[in-house]
């Protein structure tokens, strides 16, 4: 059984059209990753999927929890790194505080920042910063995690080094949607890729498969991030 099935999804604002009778599955342990130009209905596919915005039709079948990383990090800035990392777990999950901070320290420790707790956003690089975003969405300890173009934000160096948290997440099968503009990343790292194009679904299967489809529009588009 699918752990988050999307059907016939549909989402307008005002005249405009975003989402066009939009279905898929993610199964749990699977990554998936959704590539398009900009303007495709990507990040609303995925701001649907969570809550941010109420689809006009169509169903979406997930009872788990989820994290959402932004592509601007949304940190509060008044916070501490352990502070924005805990919040949500104490405050909303009701969670333990001594379990939820040790948590939160095995997190920081695996993202390579155990010496950053006391910090505040604006004491750490665009990178760090990402990484704690990272990291408090590990700490609902979610079923799946959505990624929002994670990289956006950041220049070529910081985008290495999340790229490779995620890489890591996925090795240890962390359920995952991603929406992204790296390329050659969604082909490493996705076990299925949607390319999405004008609110609709133009191609979807394995990377070897979508990155070798004869459809015209998939290979434009492709053709702009190989020239």
């Amino acid at each position: 059984m699918s752990l988050l099935e999307v059907r016939n999804l549909k989402k307008s604002f005002n005249d405009n059209v975003v989402l066009k009778d939009i279905s898929l599955n993610v199964e749990k342990g699977e990554v998936l990753a959704i590539i398009g130009p900009s303007g495709s209905g990507k990040s609303t596919l995925l701001r649907c999927i969570t809550d941010l915005e109420q689809e006009d039709s169509g169903v979406i079948d997930f009872d788990g929890t989820f994290g959402l990383v932004f592509q601007n990090f949304n940190l509060f800035p008044h916070h501490s790194v352990m502070k924005n990392i805990t919040n949500a777990p104490i405050k909303v999950q009701k969670r333990d505080k001594s379990e939820v901070f040790a948590h939160a320290r095995d997190i920081l420790k695996k993202m390579g920042l155990e010496d950053k707790e006391d910090a505040y956003p604006c004491e750490l690089s665009g990178g760090q910063q990402q990484r704690v975003s990272i990291a408090r969405a590990l700490a609902m300890n979610p079923d799946i995690l959505f990624f929002d173009e994670p990289t956006s934000a950041l220049d070529p160096e910081l985008t290495g080094e999340i790229l490779e948290v995620i890489r890591e997440l996925a090795a240890e099968k962390m359920t995952m949607v991603i929406v992204t503009h790296e390329m050659a990343f969604a082909r490493n790292v996705a076990d299925t890729i949607i390319f999405m194009d004008g609110g609709v679904i133009v191609e979807e299967g394995s990377p070897e498969e979508v990155f070798s489809s004869d459809n015209q529009r998939m290979k434009d588009f492709l053709g702009k991030f190989y020239d």
